[in-house]
């Protein structure tokens, strides 16, 4: 059966002990002071997806300190996904993939909170990711914190028809939704944030996500290992920047990074009056 676990506590807005010498690295950072680690302690990151790009993500949050990570994934882990799945070893094959990658980020950074569900996304199953959002606003309101900067959606999948759900999602729960691809060498990233008129997935994709039945995917056209990490640290990167400084590097831009000639290229995108998902 589907398993859904939630661990949520209140704490005092300040940085423990343990805390400042764990994250003092980050916090001597330019620009990075003890103000956005504290952003990031009272910050969500939801996962959907805990294979090539949601662990090296995750993992990056969790040892940044991002405050509560959420996974999302119904799969198991098989001897193939070993060869970029970076929390999992050969013991770990036929578990589920959120439950053992939860309890990896646990191991990393006891310091954090990290919860998981089996139950897989879609349009008949949103109603515990619905009330996990709702309770994560409920307590950054009383702490007197902004919820739209302090939950991140990431899109961490390879499925078309889950990306189009998580930006309904993103556009009707009005937030912030991340999301990354990589598939042989290439990748692409793009934070998209509708609720600031700015524009959702379905405006840069529109029709061809609907269209794309022959859709590739690691599992028919095969990915470099590098290639995954990378675009799941350059989400991470991303996110850190978002949660902890209240910045969007990439807004209105899809980035596209090529890992054969080691280069990027941006393209930028605006709303589309017309899409069907946000402009109404």
């Amino acid at each position: 059966m589907p398993q859904t676990v939630l661990e949520t506590t209140s704490a005092e807005l300040m940085l423990t002990d343990n805390e400042l010498m764990r994250y003092a690295r980050q916090v001597l950072l330019s620009g990075w002071d003890i103000s956005a680690q504290l952003r990031l302690k009272y910050s969500t990151a939801i996962i959907v997806g805990a294979g090539g790009l949601g662990c090296p993500a995750s993992e990056t949050l969790a040892r940044a300190g991002v405050g509560h990570i959420h996974l999302i994934d119904d799969d198991v882990i098989e001897m193939s996904n070993l060869q970029r799945q970076t929390l999992f070893t050969a013991k770990d094959i036929g578990h589920n993939k959120a439950k053992t990658a939860c309890q990896a980020l646990q191991q990393i950074n006891p310091l954090i909170e990290v919860s998981y569900s089996t139950e897989r996304i879609n349009a008949q199953s949103t109603d515990n990711l619905f009330a996990f959002i709702a309770q994560k606003k409920t307590l950054l309101s009383s702490a007197n914190i902004d919820n739209h900067s302090n939950i991140l959606l990431l899109d961490c999948t390879d499925n078309f028809a889950i990306r189009e759900l998580l930006n309904e999602i993103s556009v009707t729960q009005r937030l912030p939704l991340l999301s990354a691809s990589a598939i042989a060498m290439t990748g692409q990233l793009a934070l998209y944030e509708p609720y600031k008129d700015t524009g959702c997935y379905y405006c840069v994709f529109g029709e061809t996500l609907s269209n794309n039945s022959t859709a590739q995917n690691c599992a028919n056209s095969g990915v470099l290992a590098s290639t995954t990490t990378v675009m799941g640290n350059m989400q991470a990167n991303l996110a850190l920047q978002y949660l902890g400084l209240g910045v969007n590097p990439l807004s209105g831009q899809l980035l596209n990074w090529d890992g054969r000639h080691l280069s990027q290229h941006n393209i930028k995108f605006k709303k589309d009056s017309h899409c069907r998902v946000c402009a109404g």
